[in-house]
């Protein structure tokens, strides 16, 4: 069975527009993966400590792997970036993460589906809208609502 995948797409550090460019060849690269389409990049302003603006976008992804399984090669591509965690919220050179799996819900302690900050964050919903606004999400709120009342202030497609 093929799960539809949605990921975040970030970078603020090491030439930001080249980082996510390389990740999504290389989330294209992974197993039993294609990746489907992904939207224009954006510029936002960071959320959190001081920082450089972040690039950032969306990709639909298409996978056999299961949700563990594919958040795993996502973290392998992040430490391919030399991702380093070092200040929640802290610059970095790739963020990947699953926005939504098919229409399911998962809260284990490694993975939180849909994201945790997905109806919030204009940064996420204006390249998830992109690609994917007749998407409904499982608290029955769609995309393209959720975008379209969101603040957008610091978030401009570039």
């Amino acid at each position: 069975m093929l799960n539809t995948v949605y990921v975040g797409l970030g970078s603020n550090l090491d030439q930001p527009l080249q980082q996510v460019t390389q990740a999504l060849e290389q989330i294209n690269a992974i197993t039993d993966t294609v990746l489907v389409s992904h939207s224009p990049w954006y510029k936002s302003i960071a959320v959190g400590p001081i920082q450089p603006d972040f690039i950032n976008g969306a990709a639909k992804v298409h996978t056999a792997l299961d949700a563990h399984s594919f958040l795993t090669a996502l973290q392998n591509i992040e430490q391919a970036h030399q991702r380093v965690r070092k200040e929640h919220w802290g610059p970095r050179t790739l963020d990947l993460d699953i926005l939504l799996w098919n229409n399911d819900t998962i809260n284990t302690e490694r993975l939180t589906v849909p994201h945790a900050f997905l109806q919030v964050r204009s940064f996420v919903l204006l390249p998830l809208n992109d690609i994917a606004n007749e998407l409904t999400l499982p608290n029955g709120k769609t995309v393209e609502a959720l975008a379209q009342q969101c603040d957008r202030a610091g978030t401009e497609q570039i």
